[in-house]
């Protein structure tokens, strides 16, 4: 190597501007487009005194909301993340006929239009749908009820869990089941201690996803909601109908307690993410 060859100035790696460039760019946009939204909700509501405010948020009809939208979302994500597995497990474990098309159906959600997947819900489970008429014979109502709110919720939120699992699942290692299984492993204890360890982080991941679409999701759950007071109300519907009567400082009062729950939801599935994985990477 020359003297001037050894002087040259390295070669340049990064692909993307400087740190601080791309990080005032970045700080910049999450101010935008998240960071000041949100700071505004609960300087909106900060017009309120706080007996107002406590009145607003625990009125019978808006916690009424709270219990279902919140616990249909868990529900939701429960039923997505179980049925999820499956259906990635499937998309990568085997082949099939039309298995392409299975996997291109898995995305619909994301391109179909929240209101065309609301009203499709509702025509398939009203009482003359094509499914809701088989139902309601046995006495299962499903438009126009809690259940209703479910399975839109569900519906809305299965591709956040496949598309997270489904990738982990093809990086994974075929030679780890195929030890497990050469010390006498069964498929069970295969499942339980090779696999589902690994796929835990990102399961969680798609579940808190799923969770968060659900819980604010609109178009495609008020048509098949009903929006009866107290039994198939959503709280974003709540929300909507405050900001048309003009109380705009209710609707922020009940869409900051909406924002607090989800984000102590979604902060305590992270921590616990975060700690599978800490116990992952000790167990390993």
């Amino acid at each position: 190597m020359s003297f001037a060859t050894a002087l040259a100035p390295a070669p340049q790696t990064r692909v993307l501007p400087s740190f601080r460039l791309a990080l005032g760019y970045t700080l910049i946009y999450l101010s935008l487009m998240v960071l000041i939204p949100l700071a505004a909700v609960f300087l909106r509501t900060t017009t309120l005194s706080w007996e107002a405010f406590w009145t607003i948020v625990t009125a019978p009809r808006v916690v009424a909301t709270y219990r279902l939208s919140f616990g249909a979302a868990l529900l939701a994500a429960a039923i997505n993340g179980f049925f999820g597995l499956l259906l990635a497990w499937t998309l990568v474990r085997y082949r099939f006929p039309g298995k392409r098309i299975v996997d291109a159906l898995v995305d619909l959600p994301f391109a179909l239009p929240t209101a065309v997947a609301g009203i499709s819900l509702t025509a398939l489970y009203a009482a003359n749908g094509w499914i809701g008429r088989l139902l309601e014979p046995v006495g299962i109502e499903v438009a126009f009820t809690p259940l209703g709110v479910l399975v839109a919720m569900v519906f809305i939120g299965v591709p956040f869990v496949v598309r997270t699992v489904q990738p982990v699942l093809e990086d994974l290692e075929r030679d780890l089941e195929e030890a497990a299984a050469s010390l006498g492993a069964t498929r069970v204890q295969t499942f339980w201690r090779v696999i589902l360890p690994t796929l835990w982080p990102a399961l969680l991941t798609g579940f808190a996803l799923a969770f968060a679409r659900a819980v604010g999701e609109y178009g495609s759950v008020i048509f098949i909601a009903g929006n009866i007071p107290m039994i198939s109300e959503i709280t974003p519907l709540i929300i909507i109908t405050k900001l048309e009567q003009y109380d705009y400082a209710g609707a922020t009062a009940v869409a900051s307690v909406m924002l607090v729950f989800s984000f102590a939801m979604l902060l305590s599935i992270n921590l616990l993410q975060a700690w599978s994985a800490r116990r992952a990477g000790r167990n390993r």
